[in-house]
């Protein structure tokens, strides 16, 4: 892919790495391609970060035709700069083009255009600990007319913005009350895409928890409202009574590639996981019977969070006497090593830049 490039030319000073916040301080540059009927994917450029210019009946404003990735570039020791699975963001990234009807961008394509973005201002790559570069592609439906329909235009665009480290006085567990009355999708939904109606969905849900002094909401299914599917935005792993257990992917479960990386680490470390269907019911039993060992969530953000403590109705449980488990640390640890550069990567899953 042939990508045009057009230097910004004042540069923005870098904002200070010990005061990052996340999706506050954004790069010099932006990746920019055009999509329409019959031409298809074209004008693949790096431009000045600024405004993107719309008609107020634009259909992503109306019919939410959009879907977005997110992913981090990372400073290594010896100053380089890598990304961690590039090509499974591209994979989920054409899953969720599919099922919201916009074209799809090849997997070659959309990690060179990640790696052009990033290479564009590679300054902005943080090398304070726990610090990296936020990356965030996203695709919007541009016809400027109103009619429930797929668009006929599009445009791809990467952002970019440097982000600190997601724990700033350690990895501390977190309060999770389980939702019962929201759900954040159904099978045959959009539960399995990344776009944006599933996180606006899910704010009603979150605004009630934290006014009860929770971190996040653990979503129940949509329709039987009884089976665990995720935490917050992240997906949930528990060890119960020495085995790994997930929630299997039943198309309303994002396929985090953070999940994913869990559970290859796991396997290969001889746990015992299971992908399989898993009531809210039986993770209290398993909690009051003293099987449940461990629990969090995994996601790009935070990689691991830990859970201290579950809430269900009238019911309040403690995870590990309310501390972060072996087990949850040593993922974390290993996965954060893989994507610093501090740890060996066996897996290939570290791309240099």
């Amino acid at each position: 892919m042939d990508i045009r490039v057009e230097k910004a030319t004042t540069l923005k000073p870098l904002p200070d790495p010990n005061t990052l916040v996340f999706g506050k301080s954004f790069t010099d540059h932006m990746f920019l391609m055009n999509y329409d009927a019959g031409q298809g994917w074209h004008d693949a450029r790096i431009v000045p970060y600024g405004p993107i210019a719309l008609e107020p009946c634009a259909m992503v404003f109306h019919y939410a035709q959009e879907v977005f990735e997110g992913l981090k570039a990372y400073r290594a020791p010896d100053g380089g700069v890598r990304l961690f699975r590039p090509t499974e963001n591209a994979r989920r990234f054409q899953s969720s083009c599919e099922r919201l009807c916009i074209p799809t961008i090849p997997e070659e394509d959309f990690v060179a255009a990640v790696r052009a973005a990033v290479k564009a201002d590679e300054r902005w790559v943080p090398d304070q600990p726990g610090t990296s570069l936020y990356i965030r592609p996203f695709v919007i439906a541009t016809d400027a007319s109103l009619g429930v329909h797929a668009s006929h235009s599009y445009i791809f665009s990467i952002i970019c913005c440097p982000v600190g480290a997601y724990y700033k006085e350690g990895l501390n567990p977190v309060k999770i009350y389980v939702e019962d009355e929201d759900v954040r999708a159904v099978r045959g939904g959009t539960g399995f895409t990344k776009c944006g109606g599933n996180y606006a969905a899910s704010i009603r849900a979150g605004e009630r928890a934290e006014e009860k002094g929770f971190s996040q909401v653990l979503w129940l299914d949509g329709v039987e409202r009884k089976y665990i599917e995720e935490v917050g935005a992240m997906n949930v792993l528990f060890k119960i009574d020495g085995k790994v257990v997930t929630p299997k992917l039943t198309g309303s479960i994002l396929p985090g590639v953070t999940r994913r990386s869990c559970l290859d680490l796991l396997r290969d470390w001889g746990y015992v996981v299971e992908e399989r269907l898993i009531t809210a019911q039986e993770l209290f039993d398993a909690a009051e019977s003293g099987k449940l060992e461990e629990a969090w969530g995994s996601g790009t953000a935070a990689v691991i969070s830990p859970i201290g403590t579950l809430a269900w109705g009238g019911k309040s449980v403690e995870i590990n006497g309310g501390q972060i488990g072996p087990l949850s640390q040593k993922l974390y640890d290993t996965l954060t090593g893989i994507q610093w550069g501090t740890e060996p990567d066996p897996y290939g899953w570290s791309v240099e830049l």
